[in-house]
């Protein structure tokens, strides 16, 4: 069960944004969420003490890298770029195949990847069992100290108080800003029913949460949510992601391939590369440099300068 639970001085929650919940045992806390944070830092979370969770996901490119797949674990790579944290509270499952269901269960995630952190929740609770800090935390926010229970619930409060809704186009929505012409065009070309780009990208966090094949290869070295699920039809499908703070997550796609963000807005316009599985949505749009430029100037719109430069979030 989930039950909407809020410390506004820690999590900041625009008004046009749902409340985020929470699990029921796991509340938030400011306890829990400071142990989170510090968790959240601490390299000695991996086998050889150089890897922690902010090193693939920067809070100045909105809690992801700015490498097509971030160095874990001796400085091996991993298998997929890392997305963008923002606005994990409102995920429905977490993986680019959508296979795992908590928060909770996907912090756990990199800490046994052979290339992220290459450890177990029960040494790294070991190694830290004598911090005495992060146990008066775990005492405070979980009435027990650390251990295999409590740090990936503290993780996940943590990283669900990373709520990005501040941008120019919130400050639109909100009556407190104006978007100017070229802006205003690339928000009525993303909202055509010629480009389509609503279908996926909806809602106030600009996903839909689905599955969807958009044309990047002809054939995928990553077979997507088909290694979850093992369905022919979900061959090369990924998790459609969020846009916001599109223009400081590249580089981009499941496996960083496309660099920028012109060259994103490219390969959609073009069509991409046939795929049995490829959207019908994906086809040539045959957009003018004029209206691609309109594009680009409405996802930058996305950016939340506040969110990226929230001191709260970073390491002291």
């Amino acid at each position: 069960m989930l039950e909407p639970i809020v410390d506004e001085a820690l999590m900041e929650v625009p008004s046009h944004f749902p409340i985020p919940d929470f699990p029921v045992d796991n509340p938030f806390s400011e306890p829990a969420w400071k142990l989170g944070k510090m968790l959240f830092y601490d390299t000695r979370l991996s086998k050889d003490q150089k890897v922690s969770c902010a090193s693939c996901h920067l809070p100045g490119n909105a809690f992801s890298d700015t490498v097509s797949f971030s160095r874990g674990f001796e400085g091996l790579a991993g298998t997929r770029n890392a997305p963008s944290l923002a606005n994990v509270a409102y995920h429905p499952y977490f993986t680019r195949e959508g296979g795992v269901p908590t928060l909770e269960m996907q912090v756990l995630v990199p800490v046994q990847e052979h290339n992220e952190f290459n450890f177990n929740i029960i040494e790294i609770a070991e190694r830290l069992s004598d911090d005495g800090e992060y146990n008066d935390l775990a005492l405070m926010a979980y009435d027990r100290e650390l251990d295999y229970y409590v740090i990936p619930r503290a993780l996940a409060t943590f990283e669900r108080s990373l709520i990005s809704g501040n941008s120019k186009y919130d400050l639109y929505l909100n009556g407190k800003a104006s978007l100017n012409e070229m802006e205003w065009q690339g928000l009525a070309l993303f909202q055509s029913e010629d480009l389509s780009c609503v279908v996926c990208h909806s809602g106030f966090n600009f996903t839909s949460y689905e599955f969807a094949n958009n044309g990047l290869y002809t054939e995928y070295s990553d077979p997507g949510r088909f290694r979850l699920t093992g369905e022919e039809a979900d061959l090369a499908m990924f998790k459609i992601p969020s846009l916001r703070n599109i223009e400081v997550t590249g580089p981009y796609m499941h496996d960083g391939s496309i660099k920028t963000l012109e060259g994103v807005i490219e390969h959609y316009n073009s069509g991409g590369k046939t795929h049995p599985h490829r959207s019908p949505l994906i086809r040539p749009l045959g957009l003018s440099q004029q209206e691609k430029l309109a594009l680009m100037a409405f996802l930058k719109t996305l950016t939340d300068e506040t969110f990226i430069g929230n001191e709260k979030f970073r390491n002291e």
